[in-house]
């Protein structure tokens, strides 16, 4: 591990810094490069996520898709935690820190905004940011493609009834646009791109495949700190004139993270899914899709509302607390191991 990938939290904290700082004296200019969007997707924010998540796609070899039924339990956990879990664990959080513990420090007439937005992060599992706390833990690349892509179509089926559900809504208008483009943008087109481009260094031969993955790694790095000063930036007048809210509301989001994490990562251990599976699962079942959840609390809701700000909340505390994660899983190997036999690593896991 390089230097630079040592002290990752540190560049992360920095960067939060420095967005907040950036956004808040040059609110101009992080407002044009918000308002460059298609759908509500930030094309900027797009690109880097391709520099992000482009380099790990690299990796995957799409032959070895089928051994992924050998990891069938680890699907299944996440798809539990993902759809049975998640966003009705966070209907409770946000009724209990919002709706009551914390509701004498907030708007009241804001209160019910804050938990459906709340709610909405919940209800979509992430998508292309999977990919990077995948790669950071080690764990087995073919895994994460396929769960993402399944969650995907789940989500096609199952995100306006399940937030009409919680939201005691009829008729949820799901922003379609946002969806489609976002699974187009993070994994139709990445997916290609990395897969044509594999087949290109792979000409060279092993060695010369090896070395272009080594000169990408700091690529994917360098786009997630700037993806992480664009997303402070966008939001540094909100955090410096609310930011009372801001800590309120980030308070669900962090418990309803560790909890779901935590809960995954058990049931992986239990059933003893493959710590290179149960890794990522943990991530997956834990992080949210917030370019959906966003757009759907503007539609839904309106730009100013508090189911928009709530959202946005979730985009702040997404990069720095999956990093947390991360380090959680990373951390706890050892214990994993011990209770669920021996385990293969990612390499072994798809040889």
């Amino acid at each position: 591990m390089s230097i630079f990938e040592r002290y990752l939290t540190l560049w992360v904290a920095l960067c939060i810094v420095v967005g907040v700082a950036l956004g808040h004296v040059m609110p101009g200019f992080f407002g044009a490069i918000a308002a460059a969007e298609v759908a509500k997707v930030n094309l900027p924010v797009a690109v880097l996520i391709w520099l992000m998540i482009v380099p790990m796609l690299l990796k995957i070899d799409f032959g070895a898709l089928g051994e992924v039924r050998k990891h069938w339990r680890g699907v299944g956990v996440t798809l539990f935690i993902n759809w049975a879990v998640k966003p009705f664990s966070m209907a409770l959080l946000g009724s209990f820190f919002i709706g009551h513990l914390f509701a004498p420090w907030l708007p009241s007439g804001q209160i019910s905004s804050y938990i459906a937005g709340l709610i909405l992060l919940a209800a979509a599992p992430c998508t292309a940011m999977v990919f990077v706390w995948s790669n950071l833990c080690e764990g087995e690349p073919h895994y994460t493609l396929s769960q993402v892509a399944l969650n995907d179509v789940i989500m096609v089926f199952l995100f306006a009834p399940l937030v009409g559900l919680l939201l005691g809504v009829a008729s949820i208008s799901v922003p379609w646009g946002t969806l489609l483009l976002s699974v187009l943008l993070y994994i139709v087109v990445p997916v290609v791109v990395a897969q044509l481009w594999r087949k290109v260094l792979l000409r060279g031969g092993d060695d010369g495949f090896n070395r272009a993955m080594r000169m990408l790694q700091p690529v994917s790095l360098v786009a997630l700190l700037a993806t992480l000063v664009l997303l402070f930036g966008f939001q540094g007048e909100q955090i410096v004139r609310q930011p009372l809210v801001i800590a309120i509301l980030a308070v669900p989001i962090l418990v309803q993270v560790y909890f779901n994490a935590g809960l995954a990562y058990w049931l992986s251990r239990r059933f003893g899914v493959a710590w290179c599976v149960a890794a990522p699962a943990a991530l997956i079942g834990a992080s949210n899709f917030f370019e959906l959840a966003v757009a759907a609390a503007i539609s839904l809701f309106g730009l100013d509302s508090g189911a928009a700000l709530a959202t946005v909340v979730g985009v702040l505390v997404e990069v720095p607390v999956m990093l947390s994660v991360v380090r959680i899983v990373k951390a706890t190997r050892g214990w994993y191991e011990a209770g669920a036999g021996k385990v293969p690593t990612a390499l072994e896991a798809h040889r």
